[in-house]
């Protein structure tokens, strides 16, 4: 059974930091591009940050410079490092694993989702 398992958020003041985890299964987890997304009330999901199963990393614009992903492939663990937070930051944020088969099919695992709230 495939899961993903995010820990890390909570309440945090403007300026402040948090890191968010992603525990996932180890049989996706080494041939999965691992990706963050967060939604916010009344607003569409939207990718957050990405990285590949090569490292290679993707941002979106509003938060480059602030966030950091990475992966540990020993522990099957993706993070996410988020600085400078800002209200704006407020959001369900969702551990997403995609894996791309040989046949070109694309499978998509979500994690439940965890809140991250930064205050003014």
């Amino acid at each position: 059974q495939v899961q993903l398992v995010e820990s890390g958020g909570g309440l945090v003041q403007a300026g402040g930091s948090l890191r968010l985890s992603c525990a996932a299964s180890a049989i996706i987890f080494r041939h999965a591009a691992m990706n963050w997304y967060r939604q916010a009330p009344g607003k569409q999901r939207e990718l957050v940050a990405g990285i590949t199963s090569d490292n290679k990393t993707n941002y979106r614009y509003s938060v480059k410079g602030r966030f950091t992903i990475s992966r540990d492939n020993a522990k099957n663990t993706v993070y996410l490092q988020m600085n400078s937070l800002n209200p704006e930051d407020t959001a369900g944020y969702y551990c997403n694993a995609k894996i791309t088969r040989w046949d070109g099919r694309v499978e998509d695992y979500w994690g439940q989702g965890i809140q991250v709230t930064v205050s003014s």
